[in-house]
């Protein structure tokens, strides 16, 4: 084997050990209060064969660290009835100053998808990838262990009443296939060996060597992120072929409202029942809905969940982001927020805020939302190849009729909640949002997840032609409809 062949093996006596553990640990608390205070998250992933000693090693980290700044996920498969298998590793990620330590991880579920092993591997890496651009210190372990120890340490455990718990048909089963198990884990490991995120393997038939070694690669590390100086590459934003112009949408398309509430009446019906549909197939739904203000969103959302059972979906209205959503991962409030299998997640406004009004308003650096555009294709693209339908609105008006709904805003009493001072400072920069609208259509605009966009000067009209919408992506995937 490759990169198995070729993992650090410290032998060490415990004499040995205690002594050069003692200053890594006092050295790892230290930095972990400076980690804290610059703001900087870590994620330490542990993997490894079983018997390998992860338990040892992360109880040991865990007895050096302040208890307030550290969170141990282990993961073992994707919870029952979330076909969306990443949410519960992405939701676990660290906030700026954390240090969390994943006892298995995504690469775990990698390997118990073998079927679909390059396309995960892939999707890992474009994770990571968006993780340590942001700023993320990730530290990966492989712990790796003997066939031969493997034996020893089951009859050792199988003898002790606290521990024979853990040696399982399974766990024999991992050692009596012991090649073909190393060599599906050396494939991952190989495949997700990246430069900027490289694997540590090691090998833990000695497992003092292996703490040992262990403490002193995460000091180092954290050292060294601690003091790098911010290096961003240049190949962030992401090119499009063709560029989209708002000014091509018609706007003058309408219905009368005899007409409007004859269609909306047959297609709610419709959506009624592909809704029960969605929910027997265990199909997730996840809609984007944009716009520019005063586009209607609101009033279309209503339309579409108008005859849906209300334990199947969820209306996400998206704010500014809260405290605790700013110290993560822009994308992470999102993940947190996908629906089950069978339900259906809609987004009043979304992640595409990041190249939006956090572009506009230098809410994020350059860096930043041109980085995103290739980061929110990936996450899309995730969930689609795992079976969710995606679907995104784009609700367009004219500024004409968006200062006509302003002021019909202001003069009615029940509506004038809904009109504040940042809608008309947004409206001043009309141009500037107009032209990140159309870059955001142009590179985000995919094959398996498009935008449509909605004309929207007419209320009626949008709002059946959302609810069409709806109906043909739902047909399509229940009965291969055009």
């Amino acid at each position: 084997m490759g990169i198995l062949t070729n993992e650090s093996c410290l032998k060490m006596k415990r004499k040995e050990f205690e002594k050069t553990i003692e200053p890594l640990k006092l050295k790892l608390g230290e930095l972990q209060r400076t980690a804290k205070e610059k703001e900087l998250p870590i994620l330490i992933i542990f993997e490894g064969l079983e018997a390998s000693g992860k338990g040892a090693v992360i109880n040991d980290i865990l007895l050096t660290l302040d208890p307030r700044g550290y969170k141990v996920v282990s993961h073992n498969h994707p919870l029952e009835g979330n076909s969306l298998p990443f949410k519960q590793y992405i939701e676990n990620i660290p906030g700026k100053g954390d240090f969390h330590i994943f006892d298995r991880s995504w690469y775990d579920y990698a390997f118990t998808e073998e079927s679909n092993l390059t396309r995960r591997c892939k999707e890992i890496n474009k994770i990571e990838r968006s993780l340590l651009r942001s700023g993320m210190l990730i530290i990966k372990f492989f712990l790796h262990v003997s066939k031969k120890t493997q034996k020893k340490r089951y009859i050792k455990a199988k003898k002790n009443p606290a521990q024979s718990w853990k040696v399982t048909p399974y766990a024999w089963q991992q050692n009596f296939n012991y090649k073909t198990i190393a060599g599906t884990w050396e494939d991952i490991l190989e495949r997700t060996n990246n430069f900027d995120c490289g694997w540590n393997v090691i090998s833990s038939d000695s497992i003092y060597g292996a703490k040992s070694e262990i403490f002193r690669i995460i000091v180092e590390k954290i050292e060294s992120q601690l003091n790098a100086k911010e290096v961003r590459p240049d190949d962030v934003l992401l090119p499009y072929k063709k560029p989209f112009s708002l000014d091509k949408i018609n706007l003058e398309k309408a219905l009368d409202k005899k007409e409007y509430k004859k269609e909306l009446e047959k297609l709610q019906k419709k959506i009624y029942n592909l809704h029960h549909e969605i929910y027997t197939r265990r199909i997730p739904v996840i809609i984007a809905y944009e716009g520019w203000d005063a586009a209607g969103k609101g009033g279309n959302i209503k339309r579409l969940v108008g005859r849906m059972d209300p334990r199947g979906y969820d209306v996400i209205p998206i704010a500014a982001p809260s405290t605790i959503e700013k110290n993560h991962h822009y994308l992470w409030r999102f993940w947190k927020a996908i629906p089950r299998n069978g339900h259906i997640s809609i987004f009043d406004r979304t992640w595409y805020g990041r190249v939006l009004v956090e572009r506009i308003e230098k809410f994020a650096t350059n860096y930043e939302w041109k980085r995103s555009y290739a980061e929110i294709n990936d996450m899309e693209k995730q969930w689609i190849d795992d079976g969710a339908i995606v679907l995104k609105f784009w609700l367009q008006i004219s500024k004409d009729e968006q200062l006509k709904r302003f002021k019909e805003r202001e003069n009615t009493p029940e509506k004038k909640w809904k009109i504040t001072e940042e809608d008309w400072r947004n409206r001043e920069k009309w141009k500037d949002y107009n032209s990140a609208i159309e870059d955001m259509i142009s590179r985000t605009s995919t094959t398996t997840a498009p935008w449509h966009i909605v004309p929207a000067n007419d209320k009626y009209y949008a709002r059946i032609f959302v609810l069409k919408r709806f109906i043909d992506a739902i047909e399509k995937r229940l009965y291969g409809k055009k």
